[in-house]
């Protein structure tokens, strides 16, 4: 996956409570993670998605990722549900 596969899927969760609920009920397909976010915060995240055999796509800024959700403000990370 990339980053511009993001953008095409209808059906996508932004924001760490998000990702960890998707990865926790087994509805995700990748996971996305911003660099520059709080690796403290995004530990759940990386473990649950490991875990869960589910791929991780790292991204260089929050900013980034969070125009690529089409949302106005950075995002630490991003899922794409199956």
């Amino acid at each position: 996956m990339q980053l511009s596969d993001l953008a095409k899927h209808s059906k996508i969760n932004v924001g760490i409570k998000q990702s960890i609920k998707s990865l926790s009920l087994d509805r995700a397909l990748s996971v996305f993670i911003a660099e520059d976010a709080d690796q403290a915060i995004l530990q759940k995240v990386i473990e649950l998605a490991n875990s869960k055999s589910v791929e991780i796509v790292y991204v260089k800024t929050m900013k980034e990722l969070g125009r690529a959700c089409n949302i106005d403000v950075g995002a630490a990370t991003a899922v794409i549900e199956k």
